[in-house]
């Protein structure tokens, strides 16, 4: 059995605390928009460009079923739209609406302008040292 030092306990509680505090500020800043947070999650993930069913599904850690749920729900609202896959007559891809667009630049928005206020005492050698371990943590090896 592997024996947890201190120091990795630190670490694991700090980063699920930051978790909780994120998922926390995502649903305060998605409310107001009149979205779920896992609505705003999929709109923002959007602003990258459209993707299919299968990558949203992985990228939102949820099953096909829920996500294609959601999807109907914001293609109702008039925020995305089902676009025929170019090469895949059985797929589509997910694309935002101009209406679409704009919500999911207000939930950015929103999102990040809270986060900058949550770090806005640090200094930026620590900005700096945060940024650099949180990609070094979470980036794909």
């Amino acid at each position: 059995m592997a024996t947890t030092t201190a120091q990795e306990a630190d670490l694991s509680g700090a980063l699920v605390q930051a978790m909780h505090v994120l998922q926390d500020l995502y649903a305060e800043t998605s409310r107001p928009l009149g979205l779920t947070p896992q609505q705003a999650h999929l709109l923002c993930v959007l602003l990258a460009g459209p993707l299919g069913m299968t990558e949203l599904s992985r990228i939102l850690s949820i099953e096909r079923s829920s996500l294609t749920s959601m999807v109907d729900r914001l293609e109702r609202r008039d925020l995305v739209a089902r676009i025929p896959h170019p090469t895949d007559r059985r797929a589509c891809h997910i694309n935002l609406t101009p209406a679409g667009l704009s919500l999911a630049d207000e939930a950015h928005d929103a999102f990040t302008t809270r986060i900058e206020a949550l770090t806005a005492n640090l200094s930026p050698t620590a900005r700096r040292t945060l940024t650099t371990t949180l990609l070094a943590v979470f980036s794909p090896s």
